[in-house]
């Protein structure tokens, strides 16, 4: 009996049963896309959909989620980040694309760099002292992001050797990076958190980065500066009828909010099996049902109370907290340690940061406050950029800082507007770096 045929159709069934279905409607609704996501339900597809869109930096106005036995459905709104439908014919492509091969795994290389990672309790001119260790052992910073929560921090670093222009292959200057930075982190008294180490870590930059917070339970530390009253609003109970534990969330809406929470459910090892996302002008609106992997709900007070904690801290790592500058130049190398040099000595301090190149261009986003955590005054930010280059260094927006300094007469801190120009779309900013288009402006 011949069986080559029948195994070969039975192989295309399974493939086609396994790729996920993914129809892109610009048709439906007037204000955002339509992506729509059928496929077989594996665990982390749901983190490995948003995932797509949200390294797109588009904005997820709505979404509907829900798992029916084995099988599972998206449905997403998106917009750019101008609030726009999706109309460029790559972006649109590279979404079906890239959704329709989530089942097969994506791979988070390093692309020839070494990647380090960095985690520690922060403190004022940290990256300023980081990235003068780079530079005085020769090692180019071509990629990275910082980020501080609750008087923790955690960065991925990508960087080459200067001279070979490759990844660092030398054991001994590794060793040497490594023992220095681990220095830089301790300071005075962090001996035991500081930790300086090459990456292992296979995995999207952003999900390691919530991992390496999560490990260092900066849920469970008090904030050192309470910048905002926008503490994210988190509710947790049990619908015991269905199984289910239903989670809310409530809090002040921006990009990649939902890739952040589902990042931290998927941390605490829960499965999402339905999910409604709802957004208004500046407000989201998560709601969530999950249970463990053996199909159990939350099933303890402490376990409820640790699950709104780790929410909280999940919504809060990338909020924006300061003044956002933008420093598009031409790349050199010690850029950054002279950038941060300048930070340091007018007390500015970095609470976020992503560093990237682009051929040789540097383009960096910091968020920065005053060294103790409120707003920066406009004449230091004005000094800084002569310093650095005002064509260089641009203020893209002021973050609306909602709190009172005690020591000030009853004067309300942070100021609005002034939005100049920025880099550019950051949509066409990822294309580029993807490869999908051949400028970025």
């Amino acid at each position: 009996m011949e069986w080559s045929g029948c195994t070969d159709e039975y192989e295309k069934l399974v493939i086609r049963m396994s790729t996920p279905r993914v129809v892109i409607d610009n048709a439906v609704c007037s204000t955002a896309t339509i992506v729509k996501v059928d496929s077989a339900r594996k665990h982390g597809i749901l983190l490995d959909a948003v995932q797509v869109l949200t390294d797109l930096n588009l904005s997820i106005k709505k979404a509907y989620i829900s798992s029916d036995g084995r099988w599972f459905m998206d449905v997403f709104h998106v917009t750019d980040q101008d609030g726009n439908k999706l109309t460029d014919e790559s972006v649109l492509k590279y979404i079906e694309q890239s959704l329709s091969s989530i089942h097969y795994g994506g791979t988070n290389g390093s692309n020839g760099l070494t990647v380090l990672e960095l985690s520690g309790t922060d403190r004022i001119g940290l990256l300023s002292e980081v990235f003068a260790v780079m530079a005085e052992l020769q090692c180019d910073v071509v990629e990275s992001k910082f980020w501080t929560h609750n008087g923790l921090i955690a960065s991925l670093i990508y960087v080459k050797d200067s001279i070979s222009g490759s990844a660092i292959e030398d054991s001994k200057k590794i060793e040497r990076l490594e023992a220095r930075l681990r220095n830089v982190l301790k300071g005075d008294n962090d001996i035991r958190s500081a930790k300086a180490s090459i990456s292992m870590a296979v995995m999207h930059p952003e999900r390691r980065l919530h991992q390496m917070m999560f490990a260092d339970r900066d849920f469970q530390r008090n904030p050192i500066f309470k910048f905002t009253s926008d503490t994210p609003l988190v509710t947790v109970q049990n619908w015991a009828e269905r199984g289910y534990s239903v989670v809310n969330v409530q809090c002040k809406d921006r990009t990649k909010l939902l890739f952040d929470v589902l990042c931290n459910l998927a941390h605490m090892e829960y499965v999402v099996f339905h999910a409604t996302i709802n957004t208004t002008t500046d407000q989201a609106y998560l709601e969530f049902y999950i249970r463990h992997k053996d199909g159990t709900p939350i099933s303890s007070e402490p376990e409820r109370q640790r699950v709104i904690q780790c929410l909280q801290a999940a919504v809060e790592r990338r909020a924006s907290e300061g003044v956002r500058l933008e420093l598009y130049t031409e790349n050199k190398q010690g850029l950054l340690a002279e950038v941060m040099r300048t930070f340091r000595e007018n007390g500015l301090n970095v609470t976020r940061a992503e560093i990237s190149t682009i051929e040789d261009m540097a383009a960096n986003i910091f968020y920065v406050t005053d060294a103790i955590g409120y707003p920066v005054d406009k004449k230091v930010i004005e000094y800084v950029r002569h310093k650095i280059g005002l064509n260089n260094l641009k203020v893209k927006e002021l973050a609306l800082v909602c709190h009172e300094k005690a020591d000030r007469e009853d004067q309300s801190v942070g100021v609005g507007g002034a939005v100049l120009l920025s880099l550019g779309s950051l949509v066409r900013r990822n294309l580029y770096n993807l490869g999908l288009i051949k400028s970025c402006s």
